[in-house]
């Protein structure tokens, strides 16, 4: 078979080997159903004393279905009909007389997870790379191949649904602490304890509760399933992703009732999976499986960095890089400023690491270097320091100075253009951008940005750094703002101008959450910092031809800078925002919304033409995953030729006769297919 192949052991126990053919990771194409249906007939004929799942890929058990075959195209029927027919497949393996195991290591999501739950044992490698995850909702839908009736069934009704409703992955350790597995193992061992539990076929871990029977009562469905809508709500809106909330009524109306839990799974999913909102998720699954592969380019796999600025940014850079298992040097001027990065990566490794051992093992790779010692045996440098133009340029002759002709010199500067900075180099070509985004443990994206100077294979090189500390490159032409700031700053402004008219914070905030932005851009000006935000407009603004609006420059006059300073445009009390009361019968124009919006999407269009990104899809990637652009609606470009082009430059226009000429449509719309 091309993806599955059968051995026969001396203790009579059947290996049904999966290694697809066509994939880096193991997915439940239809092929490898297919033939995993031709397998299992061959096993029930043989009738062995036990069968187990193993994979024979390094990284991964199964990294779920195909999400391919899941593209626009697919009629709910067939998607319907292709659930039913994984449901009897999955179901043979569970009926087998013979006692089953899946040998869990690396990656084990979604329809793989659910394949191991139909095995009468889960045994799972004890390491850090063990992962396992219901990701179905962050793709619009829920577990479709049986997972709602035996995640629930193995674990009970809450972790169940919690992991479900979340999407979030957790270690193998963690998955035998709640029953998801039975057990785990080192590497060098877990092919013994299959076999072993094979034999000795110990009572399978399963949740029959007294609490796990009473949830799942009439009664007491009704009554959680109020409470997971009301937390679900704080974190998803209703209106943007409707599969965590068709997943709870799934199971308040059919949790008592295996079988038409099943049939319940089959129409939902199907009914979920042709919608805009989870073929728009897949787009963005798809389009950040592109900014991946960038990093593919190249073979740059640096052990060193060395980070010169320990302010907030350059010392959370040095401290991500810690934590990805790079070495790590750290320089600043002022000892006080090495301190506090070297505190606060303390703090990032306790969170994410948890176990003291690695927690030290991340700290002895972090070394504040005040003098600038480790800059000869790094393979890259990235200077994040203030953005003065010759502050930059000073620092990057004594870096080229003393760096290996083979190491990358990088800047993460926000605006300021690398042919400027680059002027100071006897070798302007060695000089890219990586912009980093705050902050740097949350923000996925890193601009990876290049000048008309800059060599291909340097560009390449920054992405693969960047995939090696696990973020998404975004390959972009050095230009003020370069994209995400580009684009973000005329939305910022037009949220600030409405200010100025009269319109309340909280108004104007509640109109871009309604759109699915993840906040609103008044509360996140304040979380920048009024002062960067005013000083990043004042450099684009003679260049893109922006209006600073007043209020922006009066909040900084008064030293009122946001979230950082207690007051913004804000009030804040340890760190939140005072609420502020609003008279009851307050009416935001009909257009707040577009005013906002639709400066964002037009200055997406000039970007395009002028060649700042490449294409659409990764403009889109940008925009997603930089601004956090409601991953909903597919991204800012797909967002307008969904709404036609036509149709959106008229609104464009209208609202430049309204409000003026910062609406003037750009020259590239014509491009697009406008009139």
């Amino acid at each position: 078979m091309k993806h599955w192949h059968l051995k026969n052991d001396s203790h009579d126990i059947s290996w049904l080997h999966f290694n697809h053919a066509d994939s880096p990771l193991n997915i439940l194409s239809q092929e490898a159903l297919s033939e995993l249906k031709e397998l299992l007939d061959e096993v029930e004929a043989s009738q062995p004393s036990g069968m187990i799942i193993v994979s024979d890929k390094p990284g991964s058990f199964i990294a779920g279905a195909d999400v391919n075959s899941f593209c626009s195209g697919m009629k709910q029927r067939q998607a319907k009909e292709h659930i039913q027919w994984v449901h009897r497949l999955y179901q043979r393996i569970e009926d087998l007389s013979f006692p089953t195991l899946a040998m869990i290591h690396g990656f084990c999501l979604g329809g793989g997870l659910e394949l191991a739950l139909c095995c009468n044992y889960r045994l799972a490698r004890d390491d850090a790379s063990t992962r396992l995850a219901f990701p179905e909702v962050k793709l619009g839908i829920f577990p479709g191949y049986g997972g709602t009736v035996r995640a629930i069934r193995q674990i009970g009704v809450l972790p169940a649904m919690q992991l479900m409703l979340s999407g979030r992955t957790i270690t193998g350790r963690q998955a035998k602490k709640i029953g998801l597995v039975d057990q785990t193992a080192p590497q060098r061992q877990l092919q013994a304890a299959a076999v072993a539990i094979i034999q000795q076929q110990p009572s399978p871990r399963r949740q029959p509760t007294l609490l796990n029977r009473l949830l799942n009562t009439q009664p007491g469905r009704q009554i959680t399933a109020s409470l997971l809508i009301r937390e679900t709500a704080k974190h998803a809106n209703p209106k943007h992703y409707p599969a965590p909330y068709a997943l709870i009524e799934h199971w308040k109306q059919h949790g008592g009732d295996q079988q038409a839990m099943f049939q319940s799974e089959a129409c939902e999913v199907s009914r979920l999976l042709v919608g805009d909102v989870s073929q728009n998720l897949i787009r963005v699954f798809f389009l950040q499986e592109r900014l991946k592969s960038l990093g593919s380019k190249n073979d740059f796999s640096p052990q060193h960095v060395h980070v010169v600025g320990g302010g907030t940014m350059g010392g959370d850079i040095a401290a991500w890089c810690a934590l990805k298992g790079l070495r790590v040097t750290l320089q600043d001027r002022e000892a006080r400023f090495l301190t506090k990065a070297v505190s606060r990566a303390h703090q990032l490794f306790s969170k994410k690491l948890r176990q003291p051992r690695l927690i030290r093992a991340a700290m002895d790779r972090l070394m504040p270097d005040p003098k600038g010692y480790g800059i000869a045996q790094a393979d890259i440098a990235i200077e994040a320091i203030f953005e003065d133009i010759e502050a930059k340029q000073q620092l990057f002759r004594e870096l080229e100075a003393q760096m290996r002709p083979d190491a990358l010199l990088a800047t993460n500067t926000s605006s300021i253009p690398l042919e400027t900075i680059s002027e100071a180099l006897n070798a302007p070509a060695r000089l890219i951008g990586l912009h980093f985004f705050n902050p740097v443990a949350k923000m996925q994206l890193v601009e990876v940005v290049h000048s008309h100077h800059t060599d291909l294979e340097l560009i390449h090189k920054g992405t693969a750094f960047v995939r090696r500390i696990e973020r998404l490159p975004l390959p972009v032409k050095s230009s003020p703002g370069f994209l995400v700031n580009r684009v973000l700053m005329p939305y910022l402004l037009e949220a600030i101008r409405l200010i100025d008219e009269g319109l309340p914070a909280p108004i104007i905030d509640k109109a871009a959450v309604d759109f699915g932005m993840p906040m609103g851009p008044i509360e996140l000006a304040d979380a920048v910092g009024l002062d960067i935000c005013l000083a990043v407009a004042q450099k684009l603004a003679p260049l893109f031809d922006l209006t600073i609006p007043d209020k922006l420059k009066q909040q900084v006059n008064a030293k009122q800078l946001g979230k950082k300073s207690g007051r913004g445009f804000y009030y804040y009390e340890k760190g939140h925002i005072l609420k502020q009361k609003l008279p009851q019968a307050y009416k935001a124009p009909d257009d707040l919304t577009d005013r906002m919006i639709f400066r964002l999407l037009n200055e997406s269009v000039a970007c395009l033409r002028e060649g700042i990104i490449e294409d659409e899809d990764l403009l889109d990637a940008g925009i997603i995953f930089g601004t956090g652009f409601a991953p909903f609606r597919g991204g800012p470009m797909h967002t307008l030729h969904r709404g036609g082009i036509d149709r959106q430059r008229q609104q464009l226009e209208v609202l430049e006769k309204r409000h003026g000429a910062q609406f003037h449509p750009d020259d590239g719309w014509t491009k697009l297919g406008g009139v």
